[in-house]
């Protein structure tokens, strides 16, 4: 799959983005989920590389990995793709 990239606002907490494209003349929809994960939150407090498998572990199986953002000190962005039917 090809990637494009489509500047949004800053992020807060949670973003439900529904995208229609239409390749080839077919309409299709995709929808992400941007998340604001905080290190402070994470269960063991283990390193950072742990905690990002903790929550990736813990996601709603309906949305895969798409994008890991740059962390900050605070929290890390994590962008899912929902899975298609």
């Amino acid at each position: 799959m090809g990637s494009i990239a489509i500047p949004l606002p800053s992020v807060g907490s949670q973003q439900d983005i529904e995208v229609d494209i239409r390749v080839n003349g077919q309409l299709r929809q995709q929808n992400y989920r941007v998340e604001v994960f905080y290190w402070k939150d994470c269960y063991h407090r283990h390193n950072r590389a742990e905690c990002i498998r903790e929550i990736l572990n813990g996601y709603d199986k309906e949305w895969q990995l798409y994008y890991i953002g740059m962390p900050t000190d605070d929290y890390v962005p994590i962008t899912f793709m929902k899975r298609s039917a």
